[in-house]
Formats: C-alpha cells, structure tokens, sequence
C-alpha cells in the first residue's frame, strides 16, 4: 500500500507571537494544514483544538531548524512530519554496499 505524501501544507499552531515587522507568527505546538480543510494532516480539528491558522507559512519555515519563522516553535507535530514527507530519523547517507 503506497501512502500519499501530502504538498503544499502551511501550519496551525497552538499561539502566536507578532514578530518586529508586525508579522502573526506560530508558537507553540505546530501542526501541518491544508487550505481549504478543517483539520490538520495528523487529523486534529482546527477549531476543536483552538489551532490559529497561518496560511502566509509553509510547513517547512516552522521547523526550528531553519529559523525562519519558527522562533517560538516549542513542538513540531511527528506525525504531521510523517504525512507531509519529512522524517525524524532520516540518514544523510545511504548504504550502497552493505556486508554480508
């Protein structure tokens, strides 16, 4: 069974926090959303949960990795990780030849 990778996500998250440029930023728990869906890709209901919506942030600018607009980002969502196509434990290597 092939899973679908989702694109084209932006994040819900728990709060916000208005940075110097007066721009809304997440905080806290982030989730990956679709536009047009009331519910996150883990399955969370927006409203049910209180998420705010960010639709002007894509998914990968809320990874404290990156630094972009992920400042406040206390918690990126594992399984809206796992949906979107990123993962936690992925290998920047590869075994091409692996021993016997």
């Amino acid at each position: 069974m092939a899973t679908r990778r989702v694109s084209g996500a932006r994040v819900a998250a728990s709060s916000t926090w208005v940075d110097p440029d007066g721009v809304r930023r997440p905080a806290g728990d982030v989730h990956a959303w679709l536009p047009g869906t009331n519910q996150t890709v883990c399955g969370l209901p927006l409203a049910r949960a209180e998420l705010a919506r960010f639709p002007h942030v894509s998914w990968a600018d809320a990874d404290p990795a990156t630094g972009a607009h992920a400042d406040a980002v206390a918690h990126r969502c594992h399984r809206c990780a796992a949906g979107t196509g990123t993962r936690r434990d992925e290998r920047p290597w590869r075994r091409v030849d692996p021993r016997p």
